[in-house]
């Protein structure tokens, strides 16, 4: 059998080695296998056998069994089993193996031993034979020796016994007479006592006596009347003690007379006990006298099973060595062949993730050779007929790659969809547009699918390996990186928890609910018309029946009555959604919406007349001259405003603005750091794109750029690189100079531009005022 299963591991193991795997032969070829070094480890190989496979081995008659007790006779039990040890001690000697006889001569004179001791318990028996009594005496002589030397050294110690005696006796004298000298003592004590109070009695009796007025003798008897009373009453408690401590006396005595009915039972039952063990034994004593073949013949019997269920329980063990060594050879084999089949898996899936990066790469290609090709001016209405058919077969392909099957291969394919619910490519109006969508989307995931295994996984296992979040440059610096989807929420919840802990209570979001429903808020109106504007390009609020859709509605409800001065601004709704989106909790979003806004943003950011944001434009200005000289004298050449464009970068963190994976990285920094992080993207934002904006010569075409370039970024590892690398120093201090600067510039600003209007007004009001007056004078002419 272990021949036959050897050669099916071997056979296996060539089938699987046989494989094609054309695909990957120049990794598979760095890999040796050897089947031999399992087999020689765990189980040593069986020769092929001669004489005993296929025909030959149904041939020979079945393998008889062990006939060594099949001859024990029960008469002579004894002689039975001498014969038997002697023919199987023969014939194992002639095979040269003697390490399994049995010893059935120690056997033997085991059982005299236990004869000789069952005859010295029987022999004070009364109901024993005289015959067995004196072949009893004869097998115990040495034992009775043995007695004799004993009791010959015993006079040897009756001398130490007397001392020991005298010794006792005098200890007990001692005890004795201690006891006497303690109770001595207590009558001494006695005796000091009546002393004293006939001492005490004499004195007040000379007392009594020396006194001369009546009034002082009466006083006395008074107060020995007293002292009686007060003795008769402690008499009387003493005496209520005493018979308290007789009837507790008298049921301890009764509880003591239970336990020693209790105890006499008890000791009634071992007597019977005793008895009935005494009768038993004497009764299996004389069956054992009167019928010793019928207990020979048991031992036998008992020793036959013994012996056969030892060679029984050797096979067995045999059996399982073997059937072990086996399956250590097997499953060492079975292991290497999921390794390498697991190598060789892992390998494919590299190469299919380049040959899908290489092929969106080259579908990134065409289609931008199709929108260079779409611009040119001198296309026939024919090629610009068949370019729009091509165009729109290009923008259809993604409907193909969301197959099923596909999707089992990698999970970086373009779906409509990503994680967080945003569309992957815009259903843009204009062609271009689209076109440009479906452009970055298959840069993204080809970058993905070459930079997962170099980037991504390391990032994953740092996230994987911190444990705890705390603050630290570490956590500084994964946060710049971008954190995973699957830790982003413990994350945001960690950030929003630690810096709003000093205002946050339980109960307050609910309150706020509460104060809403009671009393409608102005901002009410506004949100209700913001609601359907925000994220339009996210499914989670596109539907007004989305379950997103009324938490965003409470959120800013909630907001408006917790900060009354700003109520609700538009890009509120915005910053809730993206909150809302990965903290999934409502109140969790509200927190993280109060923390942006109290915390990070500059006050005034969010007032009528943001200010903050205002003065944020023109300190970006400064920045964006000192980084990036070349460009700001491009835009100033062709007199670009940007803050037409960054505006709304600042005020709702490039929500809208950046594709969704880039926004959230951006978002992981900005909670966790501050504004200065707007400011570093939005600088990385030109530096990333500044080319592109230098090639275009016309203003107009520079705004149409400027309106989607921010969606063609798709490289995030570039652009965190760019923003908090190339941007260095950016510190805190010089940001918070500049806006107090600024800041001050334009707070004169408006009010010079306040003393205008109101000087205009007054101006418009006389002017109005003297047209009246005029117009009444021509009328009493003309009357």
């Amino acid at each position: 059998m272990m021949y036959w299963l050897q050669q099916l591991q071997i056979k296996r193991w060539e089938f699987c080695h046989k494989q094609p795997w054309s695909l990957v032969e120049d990794a598979v070829n760095k890999v040796q296998f050897s089947c031999t070094e399992a087999e020689h480890d765990f189980l040593p190989p069986v020769k092929t056998p001669t004489d005993v496979v296929g025909i030959k081995a149904a041939s020979l008659p079945a393998p008889q069994t062990s006939v060594s007790f099949q001859n024990l006779s029960l008469k002579h039990p004894w002689i039975e089993i001498q014969n038997t040890v002697h023919n199987l001690c023969g014939s194992r000697q002639n095979r040269g193996d003697c390490s399994g006889i049995f010893n059935f001569e120690e056997t033997q004179e085991n059982f005299e031993i236990l004869a000789e001791e069952e005859h010295m318990e029987a022999e004070p028996e009364e109901t024993v034979s005289t015959e067995i009594q004196e072949n009893t005496r004869m097998k115990s002589r040495p034992s009775f020796t043995r007695k004799i030397k004993k009791g010959n050294g015993g006079f040897s110690r009756i001398a130490e016994r007397t001392g020991q005696e005298k010794v006792a006796s005098f200890k007990h004298q001692i005890l004795a007479l201690t006891e006497e000298v303690k109770s001595q003592k207590e009558l001494v004590k006695l005796l000091h006592k009546a002393l004293e109070a006939a001492q005490q009695e004499k004195r007040e009796s000379c007392k009594y006596l020396a006194t001369t007025k009546e009034k002082d003798r009466l006083e006395l008897v008074r107060h020995k009347v007293r002292q009686i009373a007060e003795l008769n009453k402690r008499v009387e408690t003493l005496e209520m003690e005493r018979k308290d401590l007789e009837h507790r006396l008298a049921l301890k005595e009764e509880h003591i007379e239970e336990l020693q009915d209790h105890v006499q039972l008890l000791m009634d039952k071992n007597q019977a006990k005793q008895q009935v063990v005494l009768k038993l034994t004497e009764q299996l004593s004389r069956e054992m006298l009167d019928s010793p073949g019928e207990a020979d013949t048991i031992a036998a019997e008992t020793l036959y099973k013994q012996q056969e269920e030892i060679e029984h329980l050797k096979d067995d063990l045999e059996a399982y060595k073997t059937q072990n060594q086996f399956l250590n050879s097997e499953i060492h084999q079975v292991t290497k062949i999921w390794s390498t089949v697991a190598q060789r898996e892992k390998i494919l899936l590299m190469k299919c993730a380049r040959l899908q990066a290489h092929n969106c790469q080259m579908e990134s290609k065409y289609l931008t050779m199709l929108r260079k090709l779409q611009g040119l001016p001198d296309l026939t209405s024919e090629h610009m007929d068949m370019m729009k058919g091509l165009i729109q077969e290009a923008l259809q392909w993604g409907e193909k790659e969301e197959a099923p099957a596909q999707a089992r291969v990698t999970p970086y394919l373009i779906s409509q969809y990503d994680y967080y619910g945003f569309m992957t490519v815009p259903d843009y109006e204009a062609e271009d547009w689209k076109l440009l969508a479906k452009i970055q989307a298959l840069e993204i995931k080809s970058s993905h699918l070459l930079n997962h295994d170099a980037l991504e996984k390391p990032l994953f296992e740092r996230w994987n390996n911190l444990g705890e979040l705390i603050p630290s440059s570490e956590l500084k610096s994964l946060l710049r990186c971008g954190v995973p989807v699957e830790h982003r929420q413990r994350v945001w919840r960690w950030i929003v928890s630690h810096q709003v802990q000093h205002i946050r209570s339980p109960g307050h979001y609910q309150n706020l609910l509460k104060q809403c429903e009671i009393a409608e808020h102005p901002a009410s109106r506004q949100i209700e018309l913001d609601l359907p504007r925000t994220l339009t390009n996210n499914k989670h609020f596109t539907s007004s029946t989305s379950q997103l859709v009324p938490k965003l509605r409470r959120v800013l409800l909630a907001f408006s009555r917790q900060n009354p001065t700003i109520g609700y601004c538009q890009g509120l709704n915005r910053l809730a959604a993206v909150a809302l989106l990965v903290l999934e909790e409502e109140e969790n979003a509200f927190w993280c919406l109060v923390h942006i806004v109290e915390n990070l943003m500059p006050p005034d950011y969010y007032s009528n007349t943001l200010i903050g944001s205002q003065v944020d434009q023109r300190v970006f200005k400064d920045f964006l001259s000192e980084k990036l000289p070349r460009l700001t004298a491009h835009l100033e050449q062709h007199r670009i405003d940007l803050g037409l464009v960054t505006f709304n970068w600042f005020l709702v963190v490039f929500v809208d603005s950046l594709i969704s994976d880039i926004l959230f990285r951006v978002w992981d920094a900005f909670l966790y750091e501050g504004t200065k992080v707007i400011f570093r993207y939005a600088l990385a934002i030109f530096k990333y794109n500044e080319d592109a904006i230098l090639r275009i010569q016309d203003s107009l075409e520079i705004y149409q750029y400027l309106r989607f370039f921010t969606k063609t970024i798709g490289d995030s590892r570039k652009l965190m690189n760019i923003a908090f690398s190339d941007m260095n120093p950016f510190p805190m201090k010089l940001l918070q100079n500049r806006r107090g600067a600024h800041r001050l510039k334009l707070e004169a600003e408006l009010r010079e531009l306040e003393q205008i209007k109101a000087q205009f007004m007054k101006e418009q009001a006389e002017h109005v005022v003297s047209h009246v007056d005029g117009a009444v004078s021509e009328d009493e002419e003309d009357g």
